[in-house]
């Protein structure tokens, strides 16, 4: 008996080290772990089928320095269905311009030229 109690305090310590950042909800992957399965989609390791290309400045490749709130059909590309203006992540304009973007929208919207929110 002796014995089978030292060989299974061992294997009890191990099992504790390892499960233990399991059992409290901390662990390595995020949470995600065991959740879904490795090849399905949306997974890191499944085959990439797409290949997103790097969103680039639309007025850093024109080379557009000022940007006018006149110009509406410029800024309607930039104003979603609902009238909130679109994220940089999104429409992939960088931060200078997109200051200037939000600025220009904003002036636009306040003589009527694009509306603050969507028709109903």
């Amino acid at each position: 008996m002796s014995e089978q109690e030292t060989t299974a305090a061992p294997q009890t310590a191990n099992a504790r080290s390892e499960g233990g950042a399991s059992q409290g909800g901390f662990s390595r992957g995020g949470g995600r772990g065991d959740r879904r399965p490795a090849g399905g989609p949306g997974g890191r390791d499944s085959g990439r089928k797409f290949f997103r290309r790097k969103k680039v400045c639309k007025f850093c490749v024109e080379k557009i320095d000022a940007i006018n709130y006149k110009d509406v059909r410029l800024l309607a590309q930039f104003v979603a269905e609902r009238g909130k203006i679109v994220p940089r992540r999104l429409t992939g304009v960088c931060t200078p311009h997109q200051r200037r973007l939000s600025a220009a929208i904003k002036q636009a919207r306040n003589i009527a030229l694009l509306p603050f929110a969507a028709r109903y």
